[in-house]
């Protein structure tokens, strides 16, 4: 197998989620330019939200939350279950990871899932793909209302805390141009489904910017002295740790409420998986730039690692089934 068929098969998203890092360590933006990138970042993220406003179709959000059986128990594991394991592990980590490190767990058990990759595993394990789809679509929507609340609650103190000029910076960057999408989505979500490849490519691209900006700030900070080969060892296995939770709990549930093997392996992702669409741009919202990057540690190593596992995970139940 050659370099570049292997790199091929990496997904695109975990490559520029790479790139940004590295170049993030070794060429942070600094002194002045913190500022110009800092906006670039902010409109790369008003445009992420915008394009899911004009692409998620309304009827698909009131088709998902009509089905309470299947949306009530994910919507409680997903938030409220998996915040719970990250309220633990942070608290585990205080005396093991730098503080804003161990706080990302709390972070990360908070955040909505993933759409577009729950979805594939979903189709490639033999689940709902359409239940996936509006599923998880419909928990990224919560999560611009519930991940900053929760946090500040679940964290007390030790949070971001939500203050009007908090919720002012969360409405305008990320709750305004979704419901412009919204509005506009009959005259232009047509041009969206044409471009889809497009489209992909430039959420791509204001997802990587926002890690990268996030990023640059915490290297000036210190990121790579604060974490040593101690504390990767340790990150690591919190995030094994969540990995096991995550999947097994998400299971273990869709098993117990009863739902059909289908559904219950798009509960699996969909309740497992967590997104870095969300992350990234959330975090740079709610956290000043010298602690966003150290938060969204655990996040980035959980979204690659969710990954490397769901692969074979789904090939596995697409065996089974």
């Amino acid at each position: 197998m050659t370099l570049r068929s292997l790199v091929s098969g990496i997904d695109p998203l975990v490559r520029l989620l790479v790139l940004a890092i590295l170049l993030a360590s070794f060429l942070p933006v600094s002194g002045e330019g913190k500022a110009a990138a800092q906006i670039v970042a902010d409109a790369a993220i008003f445009l992420l939200f915008l394009l899911n406003g004009l692409r998620l179709p309304r009827r698909d959000v009131a088709v998902g939350i009509a089905n309470w059986r299947f949306l009530s128990p994910l919507f409680l594991w997903c938030f409220f279950g998996m915040g719970a394991a990250g309220w633990a592990l942070w608290q585990a980590g205080l005396a093991l990871l730098p503080t804003q490190v161990a706080l990302g767990f709390l972070f990360l058990g908070v955040l909505p899932s993933t759409v577009q990759s729950a979805t594939a595993y979903s189709s490639l394990a033999g689940g709902n793909v359409a239940i996936s789809v509006v599923a998880a679509a419909v928990l990224n929507v919560a999560g611009v209302f519930v991940t900053a609340p929760l946090l500040a609650l679940m964290a007390g103190g030790a949070g971001p805390g939500i203050d009007l000029a908090g919720l002012e910076r969360i409405a305008t960057i990320l709750l305004l141009p979704f419901a412009i999408g919204q509005v506009l989505q009959n005259r232009f979500g047509g041009l969206v489904k044409e471009r889809r490849s497009l489209v992909s490519w430039m959420d791509r691209s204001a997802i990587a910017i926002a890690v990268y900006v996030a990023f640059s700030s915490a290297v000036e900070q210190g990121l790579w002295s604060l974490v040593g080969p101690a504390q990767w060892a340790v990150l690591l296995a919190f995030v094994a740790t969540f990995l096991a939770i995550g999947f097994g709990g998400a299971w273990w549930l869709g098993g117990a409420v009863g739902l059909a093997r289908a559904q219950r392996i798009s509960f699996l992702f969909a309740g497992a998986q967590k997104s870095i669409a969300l992350g990234a741009p959330l975090a740079s919202v709610m956290f000043p730039p010298a602690l966003a990057g150290l938060i969204l540690l655990p996040v980035l190593v959980y979204h690659l690692l969710q990954l490397v596992l769901s692969a074979p995970l789904a090939s596995r139940l697409n065996r089974q089934g």
